[in-house]
């Protein structure tokens, strides 16, 4: 089948079963800077059904993803797609909470868009596995809209998270080790970059 028409498939399927996936504007964001950034391994926090990951290997025939989803349905979900669009050789999908996922591999790029309420630890947990030179980018830093409004109208799960969301803002912000770039696309997207080289070093 058609890569085109099997992605409008995967944006149809997740609107109508009310799975957050990327928004257009984010997405064509994101593979922009793989491309232009020459981005070639990339690890992803959130797999849902797939979308991100195939779109972002899609951009150049020599770039490869490590997807990881703890939702067994949505994994399951993942895996079809990934297999219509013949991509499981650049493409390996992982059932798993990310939190309890080790890795010594080093990425030139992580893609954080998994649970909100846990981006700070994400964060932490994997800029180790980033090459010196390399960025994580964390898509839904807007949430909606909803971050940085007014929080009197809202439930106290939401409230919650959204609190959680300007926590993690706030975090990526006062952070010695990375420089971020916010960017209003899509639901928001943050891109960081470490200041330093490991050896503590500044990059010229």
């Amino acid at each position: 089948m058609d890569q085109e028409f099997l992605i409008r498939k995967m944006e149809k399927y997740a609107d109508e079963k009310g799975i957050p996936i990327m928004e257009k504007e984010g997405m064509q964001f994101l593979t922009e800077f793989i491309r232009l950034n020459k981005i070639k391994n990339i690890l992803e926090i959130g797999s849902a059904i797939g979308y991100s990951a195939i779109n972002m290997a899609l951009v150049d025939e020599s770039v490869n993803v490590t997807s990881i989803e703890r939702d067994k349905d949505r994994y399951i979900k993942a895996v079809k797609n990934v297999k219509d669009l013949k991509l499981d050789s650049r493409i390996t999908l992982i059932l798993s909470d990310a939190l309890n996922f080790n890795t010594d591999e080093k990425y030139d790029l992580i893609f954080i868009d998994a649970a909100k309420s846990q981006y700070i630890k994400f964060f932490e947990k994997f800029s180790s596995n980033l090459k010196e030179k390399g960025y994580i980018i964390t898509d839904n830093i807007n949430f909606h809209g909803l971050v940085s409004s007014d929080k009197s109208q809202m439930s106290r799960n939401l409230k919650g998270l959204v609190t959680k969301i300007e926590k993690y803002i706030t975090f990526l912000k006062e952070n010695k080790d990375f420089k971020t770039r916010f960017f209003e696309v899509g639901d928001g997207v943050a891109i960081s970059r470490r200041k330093k080289s490991y050896d503590g070093k500044k990059n010229t």
